[in-house]
């Protein structure tokens, strides 16, 4: 079963908006058996999107398209819909009382008529109700290929794909299973990774792929398998896995499952009814707004400070002057006195703190550029890391981040 995803909007295609749709659609279409054939952007144009719809049709099973769906004159999109499968538009009842119950309730304004006509859609379409927006989903069906459009409004796009387009593909069609399993590893680049375990991927069964996802710092190691065996899939699963980590050992952190190092972290704190606050100089909030992205982070995460300046580490952290001119602000002996402080200040289990030269200068420090401290406090004891992480700022700076999480998670597992 193959599907294409169409992105409508001159907004992706001049770089205004990064497309993060198309990730999250493809991602959740993979989880239930269905390959994403090709992703596709196109301009707030008829013939451009008619034109993505006929090869699309030829191309794929499943078409779904985000975007063009808003009140305004260049968002065509329904109307092109309307055309493509010879049909008119007609208001749909239930769609237009939704937009009344979400202009009553929240947005408190008088109703416009471009706002009322976003209750118009194309006679033969399913609607799929857009519980937070004036956007209605359609579902539409032609020569066996199924055609759904959704609005391009991120939040809600995804309430509509889990709550209305997975369960009613899962009905219509008789999918694949697909298992995957992510190792984190950290420590080691993916060729070396490559090599290592490179007689264990070549005898891997032919419906089990092993992919390299590198990023800053670390890399995933993504083991999948498809097939209509789920409980041949499962023991097969569980008889790699066990022949892999022993091979990765010293570099394996733990399995990821489809969430973040982050959130694994918050769990085990969660758990362990333990809690972590941070000090961030050179991150500049990377790691705390990592954390709050999570709900329920404030069972775990107390809270952090921005320590950017010398002057906030001394007046807000406590570290005396006297360490900082003689160590200087990018030191072994600052950033542990900062997760040190840190630590006491918010009364957590541990802390976290960095300091660094992330560039593009060095400040008032010896350090060269791109050299990280990162700290770990805990009840008894603190304790910090060299790091130097290149020289661009951006990948100093999420290289850093990333480091600090698997430092935490490490100090977790020991206590």
């Amino acid at each position: 079963m193959l599907a294409e995803i169409i992105t409508i909007g001159d907004e992706i295609l001049i770089g205004q908006i990064v497309d993060s749709n198309s990730a999250y659609i493809a991602k959740q279409l993979n989880k239930i058996g269905v390959s994403v054939y090709q992703i596709t952007s196109v301009q707030d144009d008829r013939e451009h999107i008619l034109k993505s719809f006929r090869e699309a049709e030829e191309n794929a099973d499943i078409i779904i398209t985000t975007g063009g769906l808003g009140p305004t004159k260049d968002d065509i999109t329904k109307k092109t819909i309307a055309e493509y499968f010879q049909d008119t538009l007609k208001e749909d009842v239930y769609v237009r009382k939704n937009i009344e119950h979400l202009w009553e309730h929240y947005v408190k304004k008088p109703l416009m008529q471009v706002n009322i006509d976003q209750a118009l859609v194309p006679s033969k379409s399913e609607v799929l109700m857009n519980k937070y927006g004036s956007a209605p989903g359609m579902w539409l069906e032609k020569n066996g290929k199924v055609f759904i459009s959704l609005p391009g409004v991120p939040y809600e796009m995804k309430a509509l794909i889990d709550d209305e387009v997975i369960p009613r593909l899962r009905e219509r069609f008789k999918f694949p299973y697909i298992r995957h399993k992510t190792f984190l590893t950290y420590g080691m680049g993916e060729s070396a990774i490559a090599e290592r375990i490179e007689k264990f991927e070549d005898e891997l069964p032919d419906y089990f792929k092993l992919a390299y996802l590198p990023s800053l710092g670390r890399v995933r190691l993504r083991l999948s398998a498809k097939g209509f065996n789920r409980e041949g899939i499962e023991a097969e699963m569980e008889r790699q896995t066990k022949l892999l980590l022993p091979q990765i050992e010293d570099i394996f952190s733990g399995f990821e499952e489809d969430i973040s190092i982050e959130a694994i972290i918050g769990k085990y704190l969660t758990e362990r009814r333990q809690t972590v606050s941070l000090a961030e100089s050179c991150t500049g909030g990377a790691i705390a707004g990592r954390f709050t992205a999570n709900a329920g982070a404030s069972q775990y995460f107390q809270g952090g400070l921005v320590a950017y300046s010398k002057e906030s580490k001394v007046n807000l952290l406590g570290v005396s002057e006297e360490i900082i001119e003689k160590h200087s602000v990018v030191s072994k002996e600052v950033v542990e006195r900062m997760a040190k402080n840190t630590r006491i200040k918010f009364n957590t289990d541990f802390a976290v703190s960095t300091t660094g030269n992330a560039g593009p200068s060095t400040d008032d420090t010896a350090e060269d550029l791109g050299v990280v401290y990162i700290a770990i406090a805990t009840k008894s004891n603190v304790y910090s890391e060299r790091f130097s992480f290149g020289n661009h700022r951006v990948k100093v700076i999420n290289k850093a981040v990333n480091k600090a999480f698997e430092m935490l998670q490490k100090e977790i597992l020991k206590n």
